[in-house]
């Protein structure tokens, strides 16, 4: 019997072996050609993602200030009630469509995000950049934070990956590192370190120590004079249980140093939640209010063998969180590379991780068996929910889907017809009931209200990166970055 589990990540122990994850998958580089289908196996080549030209100096000159972050509170208590959208157009163009890449001279961006002073956040490997309303071009920084010491096996991480705006002032910078071996970190000279024992420096050597420090996350800033600098590299966790200097680990056992990778992240736009940023890692979905997270969901599943003396053992099998989105009610939308899954937050932070139904309603935990059986990775990129409630998910592979929920343990799915490519890589949901698709090699797509669809003219570029929808401004803008760059819509 196929079991399933949707929670956070706990030991299992099962013939004394200790097992949190798939422990053959191997943390994947970004994808930066995603229309070439990148092909997992049990020993993946980590890579080194593009590090991008960094910047020779500081940051530029600019204009005044647009807003300096709070600094954020420890606290894991209830969010205030969210603020309303905004009453007029925001300070941008609102044109239907502008190629910012253009006109705003943004140069190669690989990830970008919007804060709640409407800055537009720009990642290029180890340059953080970021687009203040009334600058004509954005202002660069680089080698700070986890990109300080430049990217490799040796430093604090292989590469960046994404860029999530934040309060006013405030963004979250995501990075890939490199997984654990079977729950040991390992030091040149061969010695091995469990997992699961205490990562004290008294017991460590230095270099077990800053093994528990790659990857992750950085909150960058705003300063006074408008240039960039490093917050703080995100390690409060939202119930202290063990060091605080060590980067995101997992909240309800701290010795599991599991999601390092962060692939993906959405900032919640509206509602009670608003301004709460979830990110998708090799391993899970971790919740981040200000400067304090919490790690982790995921839904997964079991697989059983048996070991070499006959003895049954399980491996939870939880897949790269590529796919996050915000359901129209402000549920949390995940798909990896096997499962789907749908969350009903409490307002706690400190619960995220607590699988306890009456805390986080957890709505579904599944696999879609009309796409692939259960064992059968479906790469899940992207997952949305529209205005009439319907949900969609995207596969790199396998394309479009529209998904229906029967209960908490099962869901169905049927194709979506007419795109011209099976590679599904963004989705967006836009209040006029329209569903945006971007595509690995096809471009940008629409699915109306009345579910015709098209093709978006007008946006440069053929692989779609990220989309990302902002309803807080008239009219709603939505961020389109793809191969040539970041084009923006608006009123949708």
């Amino acid at each position: 019997m196929r079991r399933r589990l949707f929670g956070a990540c706990a030991v299992v122990v099962m013939a004394a072996a200790w097992a949190c994850g798939d422990s053959s998958q191997q943390t994947p580089p970004p994808e930066e050609t995603p229309e070439q289908p990148r092909i997992l196996n049990p020993t993946p080549d980590a890579g080194t993602p593009d590090s991008g030209t960094p910047d020779a100096g500081a940051p530029d000159a600019g204009t005044p200030d647009a807003g300096t972050p709070d600094a954020g509170t420890p606290d894991a208590g209830t969010p205030d009630g969210g603020t309303p959208p905004q009453a007029g157009p925001g300070p941008w163009p609102t044109e239907p469509l502008v190629n910012y890449s253009e006109r705003y001279n943004l140069g190669r961006v690989r990830s970008v995000g919007v804060d709640d002073a409407y800055n537009i956040w720009l990642l290029d490997g180890e340059r953080i950049g970021v687009l203040r309303p009334g600058d004509t071009a954005p202002r660069w920084v680089s080698n700070i934070g986890q990109a300080r010491n430049g990217f490799g096996p040796d430093a604090l991480a292989l590469g960046s990956t994404v860029i999530c705006g934040g309060s006013a002032g405030r963004a979250y910078v995501g990075y890939v590192a490199a997984d654990l071996v079977s729950n040991f970190i390992y030091s040149p000279d061969g010695r091995s370190f469990p997992l699961y024992d205490d990562p004290d420096p008294s017991r460590f050597d230095s270099v077990a120590y800053q093994e528990y420090q790659k990857g992750d996350m950085d909150a960058v800033r705003l300063t006074a004079d408008g240039s960039i600098e490093l917050e703080e590299h995100l390690q409060r966790s939202a119930r202290p249980n063990g060091p605080q200097d060590l980067g995101i680990r997992n909240t309800n056992d701290h010795h599991f140093d599991e999601d390092r990778s962060v692939l993906t992240c959405t900032k919640v736009m509206r509602g009670p939640y608003k301004g709460e940023v979830y990110i998708g890692t090799n391993h899970g979905v971790t919740r981040i209010r200000g400067l304090v997270y919490n790690s982790h969901r995921h839904p997964v599943w079991f697989r059983y063998d048996v070991d070499e003396q006959g003895r049954e053992r399980r491996t939870q099998m939880t897949g790269l969180s590529y796919a996050l989105g915000i359901g129209q009610s402000g549920d949390v939308l995940i798909g990896n590379d096997w499962s789907v899954g749908v969350v009903v937050p409490s307002p706690n932070l400190a619960e995220w991780d607590d699988t306890n139904q009456s805390v986080n309603l957890e709505k579904l935990n599944s696999y879609l068996p009309e796409v692939n059986s259960l064992e059968e990775k479906d790469f899940w990129r992207a997952i949305q929910q529209t205005t009439d409630g319907s949900y969609y998910v995207g596969s790199k592979d396998f394309g479009l889907w529209k998904m229906t929920i029967r209960d908490r343990t099962e869901a169905h799915a049927v194709q979506v017809p007419g795109l011209p490519t099976h590679s599904v890589l963004a989705l967006a949901a836009t209040d006029d009931g329209s569903l945006f698709i971007g595509t690995g090699g096809a471009g940008l797509w629409r699915l109306d209200a009345q579910k015709q669809l098209t093709k978006i003219d007008g946006v440069a570029g053929s692989t779609v990166k990220e989309l990302l929808y902002d309803p807080t401004v008239t009219p709603a803008m939505l961020y389109v970055l793809t191969d040539s760059g970041l084009t923006v819509l608006r009123g949708h």
